[in-house]
């Protein structure tokens, strides 16, 4: 970026920051995890456990009864799309279809938008007494925070940095038929569309592939190749790394030109007004963290994670708010990161759990606290999906979950359907949480390990007399609740 470009990026930070500080009463949330960690569900649950008097004995503003009601509201930005709530909502419960329509909603592949509002009661201060809260939550793809980083790389840098990855022993297979395509094309050659389509569309290929759930790799940018959106098939997501040299000449009208301008041209009109509009705005905000798919997949998809979640970390500006650090200089003053699906594991692993994603992220945390951010670390379940039980096996008795497994879903060499209730030993997670980074090659997973992870189908939901669903079950959603919000409620 030259320092025009900073000057400029800037200015419209300071003006988003004024205008968010002038209006207040409201407090950013941004929920954001990779793909598949869970956001949707986390934020539809928060929702309705407000909205709906859910069981939240650790959120003390509830707890205390000074929560004296919840209600969604119109959100303030009209330019952003609204989170499907009520859909995703009956998408969990079945609505009018029953349970045996259930199902998981869709994932997050744009940033919706959501006011929440709360009224209650102040204890402290000199504004004791009634009081309102605008919450307005933020949801976006994950994978978009990894491109933040590439505002500060060059082309060529981030081309050099993509291939070594690729090369590495987890990455090399599945980035074989990419590497093999660039050895046939020179960067100097003529500029064609055609070569860059056929590139793109092969980099694109071997970044989904690295993102399946076999393999479950995690630092995968730029983020809108596996999420494109609006943008499909644009030239802004028609380029790929090129094998060029650091500070050599790139020839006008060659490939590696046409390849530097569309890298640029991303981070112009994608990552930059993403970071001014939405990001830089953010006052507080939760990660969301699928560490079984990780776990599943062996160390080094949680080594791979490891690395994303440091990126993430280092794309926020931690640090304490105050009025000027809100004009000129955004940031989030409190961090969550949280591992989702806890009910996918008997209670007795869910602090190791924790433990886990803690030794992830240590190096991350140590960094936002020296900036004086707020940051904490939770195993959790924003719509629990299974129940505990004690199984006899002969002379033992073994802790046991209960649940629906999703169709497709196999254990011990059976598969479910989809229809039949369970029990799954799902095992104990180790004592150490450093254990989980054992083993080298393409293993995916740890076959030592004691331990196995299944997906479910929702909860079945129960409905008071008027027909809506009652509160949905989860594991520390409250905990989450009061870490994020509880400073503003008392």
């Amino acid at each position: 970026m030259s320092l025009f470009d900073d000057i400029a990026l800037e200015a419209r930070i300071a003006a988003r920051g004024l205008a968010d500080f002038v209006s207040g009463g409201a407090v950013r949330l941004g929920v954001t995890g990779l793909s598949r960690a869970g956001k949707t569900v986390f934020i539809t649950s928060l929702v309705h456990n407000l909205t709906r008097g859910g069981r939240l004995p650790v959120f003390r503003v509830r707890a205390e009864g000074r929560l004296a009601r919840a209600a969604l509201d119109p959100q303030p930005d009209d330019h952003v799309a609204r989170f499907a709530y009520e859909d995703h909502l009956s998408a969990l419960t079945g609505g009018a279809a029953g349970a045996g329509a259930r199902r998981w909603p869709n994932s997050t592949v744009e940033e919706a938008e959501l006011r929440l509002t709360l009224e209650f009661e102040r204890v402290e201060g000199w504004r004791a007494g009634p009081a309102k809260l605008h919450i307005d939550i933020f949801d976006y793809p994950g994978e978009w925070l990894l491109d933040l980083p590439l505002l500060g790389k060059s082309y060529a840098q981030w081309s050099r940095e993509t291939l070594e990855a690729s090369a590495i022993a987890a990455r090399a297979p599945l980035a074989a038929d990419w590497r093999g395509l660039l050895t046939t094309i020179d960067p100097a050659s003529p500029a064609r569309e055609d070569d860059a389509r056929r590139l793109a569309s092969v980099f694109t290929d071997y970044l989904r592939a690295a993102r399946d759930d076999r393999f479950a790799l995690s630092t995968l940018p730029p983020g809108r190749f596996l999420l494109p959106g609006h943008l499909k098939d644009s030239p802004l997501l028609t380029f790929s790394p090129l094998p060029i040299v650091e500070g050599a000449e790139i020839l006008d009208g060659s490939l590696a030109a046409m390849m530097e301008r569309r890298y640029e041209s991303y981070k112009t009109h994608v990552v930059k007004p993403f970071f001014v509009d939405h990001f830089s705005r953010l006052d507080r905000q939760i990660v969301l963290v699928d560490m079984l798919s990780a776990l599943n997949s062996g160390p080094i998809a949680v080594r791979d994670l490891e690395t994303a979640l440091t990126d993430v970390l280092t794309a926020f500006r931690a640090g304490s708010s105050s009025l000027l650090s809100r004009i000129f200089r955004p940031r989030i003053d409190k961090i969550l990161f949280a591992a989702t699906k806890a009910d996918h594991l008997h209670h007795s692993s869910h602090d190791r759990l924790e433990a886990i994603l803690r030794v992830l992220v240590a190096r991350a945390i140590a960094r936002a606290e020296s900036l004086g951010g707020g940051v904490d670390v939770i195993a959790l379940a924003a719509a629990r999906a299974t129940r505990e039980a004690s199984v006899k096996q002969g002379r033992e008795t073994l802790d046991a979950i209960v649940g629906t497994p999703l169709a497709g879903e196999r254990v011990n060499g059976d598969f479910f359907d989809g229809t039949a209730e369970v029990a799954i030993f799902p095992g104990q997670l180790p004592d150490d949480p450093r254990m989980v980074f054992r083993g080298d090659g393409l293993a995916t997973r740890d076959e030592d390990a004691d331990y196995r992870f299944v997906r479910f189908r929702p909860p079945i939901a129960t409905f008071d007399a008027s027909g809506a669903p009652e509160p949905l079950p989860h594991i520390r959603m409250d905990r989450a609740m009061e870490f994020v919000l509880g400073d503003k409620l008392r």
